[in-house]
């Protein structure tokens, strides 16, 4: 939460400069759940109907070497709001989904305390998996306005938690649970969306959108379910697929909106998933991809890990270019707070501003990039630096249960040479293995963990 000082800086900020904060853009910051690396037809996905996700590239700029903070929900949404890797953001593994139950701690600083200070109206809409607590809640994490369920998943139509002990109702708007049984959750997202903005049209707000979609249980609507039987696609990446192009139809709406309201040219919209596709039992043992990649959902391999990412801005940044530099979730903090001219309130954050890199294809500001999943020894973890990617007590979830040979506890390899990451050179380079798994004991013990 934000501190006194922070507060009194914004106010001081807006009674100096209103003209100038009215002049600012908006934001959409779109997060989607367990979509695979390359599940879009913007990213060669042939046999998907994603005609408003292509159409967000085709107006912005696409990343094809963009990393999640984490491989899983919880850390992937702290590195995000942050700005800081999970570890860091006190978010080392995934959150309770229990009411009642605290998640990110309150002293770190979030995106949405960073642009209210600023002056903008900031809300969350969708998922949240950060805290059950009215401390970790969302309002209580810097939005004025938060609609969606605080757990890690729901059913999208009785808005139930069920994963274990008895299923129970999660969906809140500020704080309060509220009832709407029956209708679709996705539509209410969009619904309560175009409500914010309208409100807020005339002043500058920033809205954290963050879809439970392609996420289990999968749920598409009738017609997508339809479309993909026709033609033939396979079961489960028939119903991944259905569910996804019922996210892109509701991403659809969303943009609708922001044209019919005059607002798209003064709006920035970044899109990214919050880590790879699931190939967990409750997903049917898969139904995303990750392409050529190795792993998925909870890897460290890059298909848990590399991403969709867009950003889009028309006018004003690029259009219909691709970006091939490395690029990561805690990015979007300093990068929105460098095109928007918003005062970081926490400039003790991992992300770096991606703004000379999307505007002219200069060189990614990363040397180095970690990721760590829980603590203690035998927590996984992975470091990269140029192409050279370690990693340590890997886990390859590309077949979900499928049982795979055990791997050792170093796995080295050379990402550029080898992006499926199939061969281990960690026994023919001994010295590169030693100087990595350094760097990564060196950033852990700056991180405060053990």
């Amino acid at each position: 939460m934000l501190n006194r000082a922070s507060w009194i800086f914004g106010a001081v900020f807006l009674l100096a400069g209103s003209t100038a904060v009215a002049q600012r853009p908006n934001v959409i910051l779109i997060y989607t759940d367990d979509q695979g690396s390359v599940d879009m037809g913007a990213y060669g996905a042939g046999d998907l109907s994603t005609p408003n996700m292509d159409a967000l590239a085709a107006r912005g700029v696409r990343f094809t070497q963009f990393y999640a903070p984490a491989p899983v929900c919880s850390p992937s949404r702290a590195g995000l709001l942050t700005g800081r890797y999970p570890v860091r953001a006190g978010v080392p593994g995934n959150v309770s989904s229990r009411a009642g139950d605290a998640g990110m701690p309150t002293e770190q600083v979030t995106i949405a305390e960073t642009f209210k200070a600023a002056g903008y109206a900031t809300a969350h809409i969708g998922k949240w998996h950060l805290g059950y607590t009215p401390e970790t809640m969302p309002n209580g994490q810097g939005f004025d306005h938060s609609f969606g369920h605080m757990g890690g998943c729901i059913d999208n139509y009785s808005h139930y938690f069920y994963w274990e002990g008895p299923n129970r109702h999660d969906l809140h708007r500020n704080g309060e649970e509220v009832h709407y049984p029956g209708r679709f959750f996705p539509d209410l997202m969009v619904d309560e969306a175009k409500e914010f903005m309208a409100t807020h049209r005339d002043a500058p707000f920033f809205l954290y959108f963050a879809f439970n979609v392609p996420h289990y249980p999968y749920q598409g609507t009738p017609e997508w379910l339809q479309y993909y039987r026709e033609r033939g696609v396979a079961s489960p990446r028939d119903l991944y697929a259905a569910f996804l192009s019922t996210q892109d139809a509701c991403l659809g709406r969303l943009m609708a909106f922001l044209d019919e309201q005059g607002l798209r040219e003064n709006t920035i919209v970044v899109f990214q998933s919050d880590h790879g596709h699931s190939t967990e039992e409750r997903a049917h043992g898969g139904g995303g991809s990750a392409g050529p990649y190795r792993g998925a959902k909870f890897s460290m391999f890059e298909g848990g890990i590399r991403i969709p990412a867009i950003i889009s801005w028309p006018g004003r940044l690029p259009e219909g270019e691709v970006r091939a530099q490395v690029g990561h979730g805690c990015d979007w903090l300093p990068t929105l707070a460098e095109l928007c001219g918003v005062p970081l309130v926490n400039e003790d954050i991992d992300g770096k501003s991606l703004a000379g890199m999307i505007r002219g294809g200069s060189e990614s500001p990363h040397t180095v990039l970690h990721w760590q999943t829980g603590l203690g020894e035998n927590a996984p973890w992975a470091v990269r630096e140029g192409d050279w990617k370690l990693l340590g007590h890997p886990q390859d979830t590309s077949l979900g249960n499928v049982k795979l040979p055990e791997l050792p506890a170093h796995f080295l390899v050379n990402v550029k040479e080898d992006p499926a990451e199939q061969n281990n050179l960690a026994d023919l380079n001994p010295d590169k293995v030693q100087h990595l798994e350094a760097l990564h004991a060196k950033w852990l013990h700056s991180a405060g963990a053990n």
